[in-house]
């Protein structure tokens, strides 16, 4: 019985009658010219080397090129299958064949696609963990999200997983990634236990992804040899122990919550501190969405515990009339000595959230020296007094300022406002100020 489904799977990906004719008419055609075949007779290397350049459907149809052929695709070490143009079931054919067949090491197994699969992606996991690949990429997108099974868990060779579409449970039994250096979840569901173990049990990890998640309301990332971070998602809370920590970007979606800037009653904790306080090799900070508020509703230090003497280039997305998020980004400001490129998205309180304290940064008393700044720009400026106001304080803060430039979307007209803007005094006596439309 094996041997005859094991058969209908292959002619299934037999060419079709004037395909196959016509390879046959041109190895006829080769023989006559050549007293032996070329492609049967190429080193094994080679038929690597090109089954390396084909996806998995392509490298199955190399077995009808000739005996020595037939089963050269078994052992790739790559496998990469996309559903692509095939119908459901014969790319289901397909992954089963390939995953049963295949006799060498998979070193990179790599399934996208955008049919539902949920029926068949237990028995493909079941098979590929068995296979123990170093590198596993999952983007089955179409349909509810798919269990990750236990046994996907046990690989413990895995350098590379990159998951989307997901459900994160960890088993009992789960002994941690030891070799595992990067991790990608995106559109996935967990909770804050098994996320923390998962990163917490990955001791070689330096790359992290975060996007897109549901269920985790507190992040606990503690990864010592981590020094990429994207997280992007809804959470409550966010600490973070990554002393290697070079380039990070960290966005806080709204989810219809009403983030407030003003202080918690009785709330000493310094948000700041919580989530960027470890970093202190971090170069650049992206600050998105609604995270700035969230590191502003708490205690607010002009001092903080690590100093980022590293951080060369920050991004920040903020309201510049909650003076909340203005003394925060500020501490980050003072706690950047050597700042050298700063980005600044300017939005109002009607899209990142209404704020108490809306009164700019105009009546705030800052001293600020960015003596290393060299190059800032303010995005999405609407020529309001108190992106004015901000804009006159970077100007008097940086004696060392190149370039300034100011991307205008505002709706009212902006003479007045450029006429402000021209006339600021600068620290800097080469700063140009360049205003584009």
């Amino acid at each position: 019985m094996l041997a005859h489904w094991l058969l209908q799977m292959l002619r299934q990906f037999n060419l079709d009658s004037e395909a196959m004719s016509t390879c046959k008419k041109a190895r006829a055609e080769a023989t006559s010219v050549l007293s032996t075949d070329r492609l049967s007779s190429l080193p094994p290397e080679i038929k690597g080397d090109i089954l390396s350049r084909l996806n998995a459907e392509e490298a199955v149809r190399t077995s009808t090129l000739s005996s020595t052929w037939r089963d050269a695709w078994t052992d790739m070490p790559v496998i990469s299958l996309c559903d692509g143009n095939l119908t459901r079931t014969k790319f289901v054919t397909l992954v089963d064949m390939v995953l049963l067949l295949h006799k060498g090491t998979i070193e990179e197994f790599d399934i996208s696609g955008s049919k539902n699969y949920h029926d068949e992606f237990g028995r493909w996991m079941i098979m590929l963990s068995r296979k123990s690949p170093k590198s596993v990429i999952i983007k089955l997108n179409s349909g509810p999200r798919y269990k990750i099974p236990s046994c996907l868990f046990s690989i413990g060779d895995l350098e590379y997983l990159h998951l989307e579409n997901c459900i994160i449970s960890l088993p009992r039994a789960f002994q941690g990634f030891k070799s595992l250096t990067d991790l990608t979840l995106k559109i996935f569901s967990s909770t804050d236990k098994d996320i923390q173990n998962l990163i917490l049990f990955c001791p070689a990890l330096t790359d992290l992804i975060l996007d897109s998640f549901e269920g985790i309301n507190r992040l606990n990332i503690k990864a010592p040899k981590l020094d990429y971070l994207y997280v992007e998602g809804d959470f409550e809370d966010i600490k973070l122990d990554a002393p290697n920590l070079e380039v990070a970007f960290l966005s806080l979606d709204n989810k219809g919550k009403a983030y407030q800037s003003v202080p918690i009653a009785h709330d000493k904790e310094s948000y700041v501190k919580q989530s960027l306080g470890s970093l202190s090799v971090i170069e650049t900070l992206t600050i998105s969405g609604f995270f700035l508020k969230y590191l502003s509703k708490g205690c607010i230090h002009t001092k903080l515990p690590a100093v980022f003497t590293h951080l060369k280039s920050v991004c920040l997305m903020i309201c510049l009339w909650d003076q909340r998020q203005v003394l925060t980004a500020c501490s980050l400001f003072q706690n950047a000595p050597n700042l050298k490129k700063l980005d600044i998205w300017s939005f109002p309180w009607s899209i990142l959230g209404q704020d108490e304290d809306q009164v700019g940064i105009q009546g705030l008393n800052l001293q600020l020296k960015m003596d290393h700044l060299v190059m800032a720009s303010v995005n999405h400026f609407g020529g309001l007094d108190y992106e004015v106001d901000f804009v006159a304080k970077l100007l008097s803060w940086a004696p060392g300022l190149e370039e300034l430039k100011i991307d205008w979307k505002g709706e009212k007209d902006c003479s007045m406002s450029l006429a402000k803007l021209l006339a600021l005094p600068r620290a800097s006596t080469r700063a140009k100020v360049i205003v584009t439309f």
